[in-house]
């Protein structure tokens, strides 16, 4: 499959790297110009290219970046044809994205980020934490192989981004429609929680929506006192003891 990723933040790194690793086409394009992509990032065989160059002649074009430059890219996905899947990963934090009114005022996150775009998306790898996603994948049929959440309005949008989960190494749970993704936000108890797929479904159903700011405030708060001296680093299962403690 021919898969443009757009972002080379810690998820868009990963996933470049695992996506070539099992055979796909991948190119790969930042804000910064291709010469300033990593060798790391192309270790698999992924192509570092333009914005536009990595969103022409593809299956499946990937967004990797944070929430709040999504309309940055709208004429660039304006560019994709309408077959093409589009992927979204991304999350709204108001510390780091700012207020966005339409959020805040209960709009779910992806179906703000399907506006902006103005076209179906795919929500997919929004729930895992970087940590893991790096380094937890495992073979199809492994003992507690991690599961992650994937919704979209079409089907076969779905079925495609449950496919390129599968490929990274983690069981896809199919998460219904992008008007139920605030099921996987952040401080729901199935967002980086490191659930099996017999653990998700339940996770995901408990769910409350108006308890979810008030929780992904609290983690961030308590990842930044730990880390907030600079001499302080969590190991790296830190983040998911924390948000199970918080979001289950």
């Amino acid at each position: 499959m021919k898969i443009g990723i757009l972002g080379t933040g810690h998820i868009g790194k990963t996933l470049a790297q695992k996506l070539s690793a099992v055979g796909h086409d991948v190119k790969v394009a930042n804000s910064r110009g291709p010469d300033t992509i990593g060798a790391d990032v192309l270790a698999s065989g992924g192509r570092a290219v333009t914005a536009e160059e990595a969103v022409a002649d593809v299956d499946v074009v990937i967004v990797s970046i944070p929430l709040n430059r999504i309309p940055g890219i709208t004429s660039l996905i304006a560019s994709v044809p309408a077959w093409t899947v589009v992927i979204d990963t991304s999350n709204y934090y108001p510390a780091r994205d700012g207020r966005i009114d339409a959020i805040e005022e209960g709009q779910v996150e992806s179906l703000w980020v399907s506006e902006q775009l103005g076209r179906p998306i795919v929500k997919a790898w929004n729930a895992i934490g970087s940590d893991s996603f790096a380094r937890k994948g495992k073979p199809a049929g492994s003992p507690d192989r991690i599961a992650i959440p994937v919704a979209a309005d079409r089907d076969r949008d779905r079925q495609v981004g449950m496919a390129l989960v599968e490929d990274t190494g983690f069981d896809a749970f199919d998460a219904g429609t992008l008007a139920d993704t605030w099921r996987q936000q952040p401080g729901a108890p199935c967002y980086c929680t490191d659930l099996t797929r017999e653990e998700m479904p339940a996770a995901h159903a408990a769910a409350e929506r108006a308890r979810l700011p008030k929780r992904r405030d609290l983690s961030i708060a308590a990842i930044m006192e730990r880390v907030g001296d600079g001499t302080t680093n969590p190991d790296a299962e830190y983040a998911v003891r924390l948000t199970r403690a918080l979001f289950m």
